[in-house]
């Protein structure tokens, strides 16, 4: 749901005002702010299992696992998100030293919703590439099990691997890392199933 109306553009801190103020999360897309939805039990479950997955995975590694409530503002497109999971390692880089807005994750993973998809696969993603620190990205899909992962080649190129059995492995070379996906998809039930 879109709060802007054409008519009137916020800026980054009346968005950030209002932010403070509000019951609920929004996102901050070049001037409009955008509301955003509950998630489902399932969409949940998946993003806890990536989180304690790689929490258990990096508790040796100089890297943070970051859940939903942390934004990511990307200068270059002017968007502030809530992403689903971040990774960042290393010292995380604040907006201007608030404690509550980060600009460097090197992995970013989102968990599809009917609502988000496409925001996820296009807008969003768009953005996210214009992050110097960004190495790895996963669509991690809640309906059927399928996780889409792309990795940075170069500065334009990004690789694709697409994962759907529950004895493969999501790879993170940047963190060293794999997560099965039966671990991914732990006490998910599938509508279909």
């Amino acid at each position: 749901m879109r709060l802007a109306a054409k008519e009137h553009y916020y800026t980054f801190e009346e968005y950030l005002a209002l932010e403070e103020k509000a019951e609920s999360k929004s996102e901050y897309h070049q001037g409009e702010i955008v509301s955003m939805a509950g998630a489902s039990f399932e969409h949940n479950l998946i993003a806890g299992n990536i989180f304690n997955g790689l929490s258990n995975r990096l508790n040796d590694k100089p890297c943070y696992v970051i859940q939903s409530d942390l934004r990511l503002w990307i200068a270059q497109s002017e968007r502030c998100t809530y992403p689903d999971i971040m990774v960042i390692c290393g010292e995380p880089v604040f907006f201007k030293n608030r404690r509550d807005i980060i600009t460097n994750p090197q992995i970013i993973i989102e968990v599809l919703s009917a609502s988000t998809e496409k925001l996820d696969r296009g807008d969003k993603f768009r953005a996210y590439w214009q992050l110097d620190s960004l190495k790895e990205y996963a669509l991690v899909d809640q309906y059927q099990m399928r996780v889409e992962y792309f990795r940075r080649v170069d500065e334009k190129i990004w690789e694709l691997r697409i994962y759907t059995k529950a004895d493969e492995r999501l790879t993170l070379p940047a963190l060293e890392v794999e997560l099965p996906l039966s671990e991914i998809y732990r006490s998910v039930t599938f509508e279909n199933e």
